[in-house]
Parts: structure tokens; C-alpha cells; sequence
């Protein structure tokens, strides 16, 4: 899915002499950095009506920026009616209850039916930002809170979140048996040498 993006802004005094991915970086915060250098390199940005392609480009002061640009979404995924148990949101973002059995996004083997294609039903908005505005998962069998970004901006700022650890994530799990002490499993984890949806301790 392709969406044509336009942009205008004006370069304000204390942005003066920085670069211009940077600047832009401020002006449009919705977007990645690494999203507006690709926009400069391929000449959808213009200052004061002037191609740049160099992201390292000064500023000045009130230069006119304009991006004319096209957003690619790479997800192809159907709406689908699936019911969502919603337990927060607003307009910047969903906070769905994810039940154990459902999918979070379609995969190899899992064409539809999964919380994606219920979230496009939903919020069919959500079609104009990645993955749905999915920024983090669960195992199929696991239920629990699910943050779906709304929209770019907060998929954005969602997303540098969780890459710097600033959302914090709780589980639960349930034992089958006797729990005799408290514990602590402090191993190296990875994927299951020979069931590979599993995790398990490994080298």
C-alpha cells in the first residue's frame, strides 16, 4: 500500500545551522530519522524550493521545507470482523486484551484470522501504519495487553520506547504441580533446538 505524504514546515531560529535530517527529525516527528534521509536521498524534500539529497545539508533559519514523498506500507493484510476486547484508546493509540488461540499478525501458515486483520476491521486507519500499528507480540497461546500505535507519531514514539526499555512488560505464568520455594531461572534463552515455535535454555 502506497500513501502520499506532503509535508510543509518553516525552519525555526533555534534549529539555525543544524543538519537537515536532524531538523527535519523535529519538525515532522511522526517519521523515523532513518525515513526522512531516505526521503532527502531520493530528492522528496526541497528547501525553499530547492532539491537536497545530502541529509548532512545545513539549515538556516526560516527556510521553507516541503516533503512530497510516498509512504510504502509493505503489509498486504485483510480487515476481517474479528471481536476485540478493547480495554483502553484514544487517538493516538489502542490497548487490546489479547485472548490465548489468537494469532498476533499473519505468517507462514497463518494467512488471516489474526489480531491484525481484526484491528484493520476496527480501526481501518491502521492500514496507513506498519504492521497494523502492532509494535510488540504474544505467543499465540498467550493472552495479556497488547499497545497498538494509532498512528505514525505514536508508532514512532512507541517504538524508539521500546528500543530504549522505556516500557516495562509483567508476565504470569501458570505451574502445573507443586511449588515448593520461590525461585529464579537465570539462563541464556533462545529458540528450541528441534520444536522451533518454542523456546527453551540453551547454549
Amino acid at each position: 500500500m502506497n500513501n502520499k505524504i506532503q509535508l510543509h514546515g518553516t525552519i525555526p531560529t533555534e534549529l539555525a545551522g543544524a543538519r537537515l535530517d536532524q531538523a527535519l527529525a523535529k519538525l515532522f516527528p511522526q517519521y523515523s530519522r532513518s525515513q526522512l534521509q531516505t526521503w532527502i536521498r531520493t530528492g522528496a524534500v526541497t528547501t525553499d524550493d530547492q532539491v537536497q539529497t545530502q541529509p548532512r545539508q545545513k539549515v538556516v533559519a526560516d527556510q521553507k521545507i516541503k516533503i512530497n514523498a510516498t509512504l510504502t506500507v509493505t503489509a498486504h493484510w485483510e480487515a476481517q470482523p474479528i471481536a476485540l476486547d478493547v480495554i483502553y484508546e484514544d487517538e493516538a493509540l489502542l490497548v487490546i486484551n489479547k485472548p490465548a488461540g489468537l494469532v498476533v499478525h499473519p505468517g507462514a501458515g497463518v494467512p488471516n484470522s489474526t489480531l491484525a486483520n481484526a484491528l484493520l476491521h476496527y480501526a481501518p486507519e491502521l492500514a496507513t501504519v506498519p504492521r497494523s500499528g502492532i509494535i510488540h507480540r504474544l505467543d499465540k497461546d498467550t493472552s495479556g495487553l497488547l499497545v497498538i500505535a494509532r498512528n505514525l507519531e505514536s508508532h514512532h514514539a512507541l517504538t524508539q520506547q521500546m528500543k530504549q526499555r522505556a516500557i516495562t512488560r509483567e508476565y504470569q505464568a501458570i505451574v502445573n504441580g507443586v511449588m515448593v520455594a520461590g525461585g529464579r531461572v537465570d539462563a541464556p534463552m533462545g529458540r528450541h533446538p528441534i520444536q522451533r515455535t518454542k523456546m527453551a535454555v540453551v547454549a
